[in-house]
């Protein structure tokens, strides 16, 4: 009986998670040019015609650039934060809590405070370096995260034993250390990509008149909600499933070759 109690309370929980986006992907599939609301049939013109639209099309291209420009930006300077965080012994709890603050604020004090940085003491033109600048820094931080653990787990004496046997500093280090640490940096990598393809706030206010997809479809609802929002959605949150999908299942890959590596130790 209390395991049909958990199990009910944990479809509760998932259907409050996902039926509103359930019911989106449904209405996406309505066959009608005005309100999505009111059901007329099926169909899949929407999707068929979706990319038909220049704006929608250059919009999504800006935030795909972006997001993996923006991803490749913070996992690199995630990954060097985390090796410099991993050596420091003093005060490396107040650096990490520093390092945190990008995800700690609330995006609108991020996005106001960049705008204010760019236009304010830099003097630069809103667009779309400043947008990527924008993504690279709340996305740095789920890098560290990401690649900490890693380290921790990761056994100092591998490095020391690499050059013992020969190995250049550099070498033992892309050789030994990288490998160790590659499936977090590649899970911040992933969790970079679809933060920042996600992102609104921050990309409203440091934008300009460069618009990425989020951006452009809000500017777009002042018009009233179209049906290809819907459509849009729809294939944004397959996307999104997919490349989790993928991450779980190469950590999952990752911990069994870690667990037989172990074993055979």
């Amino acid at each position: 009986m209390k395991k049909i109690v958990s199990n009910l309370y944990l479809a509760l929980i998932f259907l409050f998670l996902y039926a509103p986006i359930a019911v989106m992907i449904v209405l996406s599939f309505n066959d009608t040019t005005t309100s999505i609301s009111n059901w007329q049939g099926f169909t899949l013109r929407h999707y068929l015609t979706l990319f038909e639209n220049d704006a929608l099309v250059e919009a999504l291209v800006n935030s795909l650039v972006i997001a993996v420009l923006s991803a490749l930006g913070a996992s690199l300077l995630g990954t060097l934060g985390a090796l410099g965080l991993n050596n420091v012994k003093k005060a490396r709890g107040l650096l990490m809590n520093l390092s945190n603050l990008p995800i700690i604020n609330p995006e609108i004090v991020t996005g106001v405070s960049l705008m204010l940085i760019f236009i304010g003491i830099f003097s630069m033109e809103l667009g779309f370096f400043t947008v990527l600048l924008s993504h690279i820094v709340f996305n740095t931080p789920y890098v560290i995260l990401n690649v900490m653990p890693r380290l921790h787990r990761m056994d100092r004496n591998l490095y020391e034993a690499a050059m013992d046997l020969g190995c250049h500093p550099a070498k033992a280090f892309f050789k030994v250390v990288i490998p160790e640490i590659f499936p977090g940096i590649f899970a911040g990598f992933l969790i970079s990509l679809t933060y920042s393809f996600d992102d609104f706030i921050i990309s409203y206010f440091t934008g300009g008149n460069f618009q990425t997809l989020s951006v452009f479809i809000n500017n777009s609802l002042k018009k009233g909600i179209k049906p290809w929002m819907a459509s849009m959605t729809g294939v944004i949150f397959v996307a999104v499933l997919v490349i989790l999908i993928v991450m779980n299942f190469h950590d999952a890959k990752a911990e069994a070759a870690t667990k037989r590596k172990n074993k055979l130790a």
